[in-house]
């Protein structure tokens, strides 16, 4: 299993960006992990990650606490199922990839900027991982 968390549009903010490369870094402890930004028109996500399970973050998705994330990712370590997180951009998802996805998930009903939303999913990971092998961190 693998984890990747690929955001459209640039990271401006240094300090949120540490953040989010902080809990990626450590849960590299657990699974490889890759955090990068791409461009729509230029990146393939469908053909280079056809088996894994799309998760795409958007406001009008599925609102999920810890517990229920954390059994995504279980499931997808027991399948051996790589999972892509995919964060849109200023406007949003593309169109054509947003029906694509196995997953719209909502971090929350609020709005966040979306270097904090990237910082908040990468920490979900984390927390995920951690808590799967008994870590302390989520308590």
């Amino acid at each position: 299993m693998k984890i990747f968390l690929y955001f459209i549009g640039k990271a401006r903010d240094e300090h949120a960006n540490g953040i989010a490369a902080e809990f990626i870094k450590r849960s590299t402890r657990y699974a490889p992990c890759e955090m990068r930004e791409i461009v729509p028109g230029r990146f393939d996500l469908f053909a280079r990650h056809a088996a894994a399970r799309k998760i795409f973050l958007d406001p009008a998705g599925r609102v999920m606490d810890s517990v229920g994330f954390i059994k995504v990712v279980e499931q997808a370590e027991r399948e051996g199922q790589d999972l892509v997180f995919l964060l849109g951009g200023h406007d949003g998802l593309p169109a054509a990839w947003k029906a694509r996805a196995d997953l719209l998930l909502s971090l929350s009903a609020m709005t966040f900027p979306h270097e904090l939303a990237r910082a908040m999913l990468a920490e979900q990971i984390y927390r995920a991982f951690t808590t799967l092998r008994g870590h302390p961190y989520p308590r």
